[in-house]
């Protein structure tokens, strides 16, 4: 299906995008890699008057170490993040999130900006954002202000950014020396949204789960923290029983509906054995294996 009339704009600043944003409102949309945004207006789901294209802002690209995080622009593309070298040393969960997300066609257009800041329960990001504790900063006509991932999202596209602002960058703190991680992510098929997904990063002292975790993708209005999963394993050695009771704990928050990807207690069930499986894997990697 061909979309509805639209003006096209193709702002040269983030000043004049922010400036573009406050003008046209609730008819105006935001394009980055348009995997979103682009399908949905095909099928007349979305009719904006205006489409402001981001492309030409090249200040919006990039991933800077700034000391106590990286700080990656926007409109970096997921294979740019999958490529990066700071990115890999400092977190490099968010390559292997990179590498489950739709197909390399996806990966070479799609934003990260894009992933997190639409408010879809079905993206990867958020949930890894969520668990590294990432901070969103916002440019409006009145300045930047940053926002944590977690309390981010409202609710199915709906999330904490203002009509008048623009997602510009995401930091994210580099997590302890010698941190484990994993994102496991069931999905039917290649390019599929996740039937149930789930993030962890951990951390050991003295073999002893010090710092702990977890967040949740597509079984839920929104990606969860499962903040009590997590505070489940602070102070256990992260045993078999211990990552039994997180995963029982996960499942718990989940509020997941039924459609193509399966039932709701399949779902709800699956949650917890990604969760399961995503800690032990983490625990391997924090322990060197």
């Amino acid at each position: 299906m061909i979309p509805a009339n639209f003006d096209y704009h193709r702002p040269a600043s983030v000043d004049e995008a922010v400036g573009l944003i406050e003008q046209y409102g609730d008819d105006g949309a935001i394009l980055a890699g348009g995997h979103s945004l682009i399908p949905m207006m095909k099928l007349r789901f979305a009719t904006p008057g205006h489409l402001i294209d981001l492309k030409a802002l090249d200040e919006l690209r990039g991933i800077e170490d700034t000391g106590a995080d990286i700080r990656i622009g926007a409109m970096t593309t997921q294979a740019e993040l999958r490529a990066s070298a700071v990115a890999a040393e400092a977190c490099p969960i968010l390559a292997e999130t990179v590498d489950v997300i739709a197909d390399p066609q996806v990966r070479n257009m799609g934003t990260l900006g894009g992933n997190v800041a639409n408010g879809d329960p079905g993206n990867d990001m958020p949930a890894v954002m969520m668990a590294l504790g990432a901070i969103y900063v916002l440019r409006g006509p009145g300045g930047e202000r940053e926002t944590p991932a977690n309390g981010f999202y409202k609710g199915i596209f709906d999330t904490e950014r203002a009509a008048n602002e623009l997602l510009v960058a995401i930091r994210v703190p580099k997590p302890p020396a010698g941190h484990g991680y994993a994102y496991k992510k069931l999905k039917r098929k290649v390019g599929d949204y996740a039937t149930a997904a789930a993030a962890v990063i951990l951390a050991l002292e003295g073999g002893a789960c010090s710092h702990a975790a977890i967040a949740l993708t597509n079984v839920g209005p929104t990606a969860l923290n499962a903040g009590d999963a997590a505070k489940s394993l602070i102070g256990t050695s992260v045993d078999g029983e211990a990552q039994a009771r997180a995963a029982e704990l996960a499942m718990e928050i989940c509020d997941p509906v039924s459609d193509m990807h399966g039932p709701v207690e399949y779902r709800r069930n699956m949650a917890g054995v990604m969760t399961y499986r995503a800690i032990a894997e983490a625990l391997g990697r924090a322990k060197g294996g």
